[in-house]
Parts: C-alpha cells; structure tokens; sequence
C-alpha cells in the first residue's frame, strides 16, 4: 500500500514509522520542515512541505496512487478538509480524520469520513481505568448499531470457556486483556483470573449480557 500522511507530529511520525515497518510507502506531507526531523535518518519515505489540503501537494505526495489517507495535524478544519478531498477529489478508498472537538466528530461520521475524537477517546479511557463501573463502549460503528464494551465478569467464569461465556450472554467475546495485553480468544480460550472481557453487543442487549456475566454460576464452580 501506497499511504499519505497529513501532519507530522508526534501521532503522524509514529503512524509513518509503524506502516514502513509493515513494508508499506509512505508520505508525509506538513507546512513546516523543521517538523520532518521526527521521522529521523531511517525514514525511507517521502516528505513533502506544505499544505495538505492543496491538490498540488498530495498529487507530489502520490495522493493519486495512494491506498490510505490519514489526517492527523493539529488543525481539526485542515484534517477535515484535507480527508474529504483525499476521498471526493482523488478516490482514496481509505480516509482517517483525527478530530480534537468530539462534536464534531460525529457530525463528519456521518458523511462516512471515520474520525478518532482525540480528546473524547482520552478522556474515555482515563475514565474507565478511574471508575470502570458501567457500561460504555470503547468502540461503535458509524451506524451507532454495534459496539464493544468491556464486561465485567462473575468470580465463577474463571477456569470457564469463553464459548461457555458466549453462550449464556448470548454475544460474542470481541477480545480480552491478560496481563496488559490484547488477546483474540478461541472458543477453547479459558477465562482467567484479571482477564478484561471485552463483547460485541447491540444496545437493545446490551444490559442483559452484562447482568448474565455479573451472575454467579449455579452450582459455581
């Protein structure tokens, strides 16, 4: 994949890095120069000074053969801009916008334009470490139908399958954190003691899986 970065900062040099690392090109495009001393003597890619919202500059970027574009400057209406003409004008099949008002990312989901609310997104996620009771869901889809929450699970599931777990939720086990880091279980993954369980649910279900999970086992273990 051919990928057009917009923005050159912390985010933007470590998403270039990460997709050269993964055998993909890259281009960065920032208004100021100084910026592309982040991306260090290794970088491989292509830097291009100036706007990322000028035709011009993406077109020296590769925008026209480009896979990806990400927009993650500091600006939230350069980002925007920038992510719609990447997907409008050059036909980018895959187009990221990073938004730092939460308002108005979901204005631009709804005109199909993913966003990562970096503000909201953090904020949530200090949130949950600080008072993870509840509900809320880490991830949910632009038609706001499916979401991933984080369920706390009864003592009684320990040693239990994550099938077994599937079964009497009735939704599906997304993935789980053991030991800090993110797992993707199969049916015969056991839950154990500190797993994080995080499930696909619907809002219509989404009490009752958690209220089954909370439930101790008859006859426990």
């Amino acid at each position: 994949m051919h990928v057009v970065i917009m923005g050159c900062g912390r985010v933007g040099a470590t998403l270039a890095h990460g997709l050269e690392a993964r055998g993909h090109s890259v281009a960065v495009v920032d208004q100021n120069s100084d910026a592309f001393r982040r991306l260090g003597p290794d970088f491989a890619g292509i830097t291009v000074t100036g706007a990322g919202f000028d035709g011009e500059v993406l077109r020296q970027a590769g925008i026209q053969r480009a896979d990806a574009f990400a927009a993650v400057s500091s600006g939230d209406n350069s980002n925007i801009i920038s992510a719609r003409l990447a997907r409008e004008t050059f036909g980018v099949t895959h187009v990221a916008a990073r938004i730092y008002d939460p308002r108005r990312a979901q204005v631009y989901e709804r005109l199909g334009i993913p966003t990562v609310a970096t503000v909201r997104w953090t904020a949530d996620r200090m949130l949950r470490h600080l008072v993870p009771e509840g509900n809320e869901a880490l991830f949910r889809d632009p038609t706001s139908t499916v979401s991933i929450v984080e369920v706390p699970v009864h003592k009684d599931w320990v040693g239990r399958s994550v099938l077994a777990l599937e079964k009497t939720t009735g939704a599906r086990v997304a993935y789980l954190t053991r030991f800090g880091i993110g797992t993707l279980p199969t049916p015969s993954t056991v839950v154990q003691e500190g797993d994080q369980i995080f499930m696909l649910v619907t809002d219509d279900i989404v009490n009752a899986v958690t209220s089954a999970a909370a439930q101790p086992l008859e006859g426990g273990q």
